[in-house]
């Protein structure tokens, strides 16, 4: 919508009635341009069409796809920077003596059993979001470039289901990220100086960028996992079955271990798309009270899998860098145990916690 209206000779018209009328102030970002705008106040405003008419939801959806895969890739980014911070403050912070007695003096932190937990943590939830965004980006890329129509069919739902895991999954945990790049700083972390805290600032505002992290739990378990009565999804699990095979026939210590995460992830995913394709119409309000969990339990799983490949392709190249693909090995292993083992718990929460969401009248709030 113009601000000046052009007349008919190309020369500028007369101001058009759309008008700035406040400008928001955001938590952590000073320089925003975003606005309230009024639209018609003094007579009415003049629009442009853009493209046909009637289609403007049909576009609105293929810019909003876009835009939700772009703003996890910022929780991705803004994730990275905070664990670059936390990792090379830990390396120079000298602060008490190993808890195993194997040093008399004070050393860096990043020595202490729980530094390392926290930076294990940020590292390995960086590194599952980007393996899930660049699988998904690659599915894209094959809906529209491969030479096969039923390859291009499949890759696009595969990829739209992805598109709200890549949006809410990488978004909310970029607070938890950054959350912790502040706690390895301690003190540190609520000085500005240090600009940790400017990390956890900017990442609070991306669940709610492009829609907030219910829309788009709604939206997996409305439009991607009912609607088709979970054929994706449950194609999806396959694939991470093959992995858990894969990863089996290794027989290494990690890789087991990966794997019996994976497989007890994959089933309680298996069985929360079941309760959501069964329930969804006979008992919308305890599906959808479930529906975030629903999305985080997808982030998990799909992450394990993802590390799952990533350990078994590193290990394959092992020789070539040993350091880099023994780290790849022992981060896969390490979300195993830490994070891909809360599957079982966010299932409970989607299957049988809709009650005590429920519960409360109005009043009682």
């Amino acid at each position: 919508m113009p601000k000046f209206l052009v007349n008919e000779d190309g020369s500028l018209g007369a101001r058009n009635d759309a008008h700035c009328v406040s400008i928001e102030h955001k938590l952590g970002i000073k320089a925003s341009p975003t606005a309230v705008l009024q639209f018609g106040d003094h007579g009415g405003a003049i629009g442009t069409l853009v493209g046909e008419e009637n289609r403007g939801l049909e576009y609105m959806f293929i810019m909003m796809n876009s835009a939700r895969f772009s703003v996890g890739m910022q929780g991705i980014a803004v994730s990275e920077r905070a664990y670059q911070q936390a990792v090379n403050f830990a390396r120079e912070r000298v602060q008490s003596r190993p808890v195993d007695g194997s040093a008399r003096e004070a050393v860096t932190i990043i020595h202490h059993p729980d530094v390392k937990r926290m930076l294990m943590t940020m590292r390995s939830l960086i590194e599952v979001a980007r393996a899930v965004a660049y699988v998904a980006a690659a599915a894209c890329d094959t809906a529209h470039q491969h030479a096969d129509d039923a390859v291009r069919k499949q890759s696009e739902a595969f990829y739209e289901f992805m598109v709200p895991v890549v949006k809410g999954w990488s978004t909310e945990l970029s607070i938890d990220v950054t959350s912790l790049g502040v706690q390895v700083h301690g003190g540190m972390g609520f000085i500005e100086e240090t600009g940790a805290a400017q990390h956890y600032r900017d990442a609070r505002i991306l669940p709610i960028y492009e829609g907030t992290t219910a829309i788009q739990a709604n939206d997996l378990v409305g439009r991607k996992t009912v609607r088709d009565g979970g054929a994706v999804a449950r194609g999806i699990c396959a694939q991470i079955a093959g992995t858990e095979a894969a990863l089996g026939q290794h027989g290494g210590a990690a890789f087991t271990a990966v794997q019996a995460q994976l497989a007890k992830g994959r089933a309680a995913l298996e069985a929360a798309v079941a309760f959501v394709v069964a329930n969804a119409k006979s008992d919308p309000n305890a599906v959808f009270a479930g529906s975030v969990p629903y999305l985080k339990l997808c982030g998990i799983v799909f992450s394990g899998w993802q590390l799952g490949r990533a350990m078994l392709a590193a290990d394959a190249k092992r020789g070539e860098d040993p350091s880099f693909h023994d780290a790849k090995i022992s981060t896969a292993h390490f979300f195993a145990e830490h994070i891909l083992s809360q599957a079982s718990g966010l299932r409970d929460a989607i299957v049988a916690g809709a009650a005590p969401v429920n519960a409360l009248s109005e009043a009682q709030f």
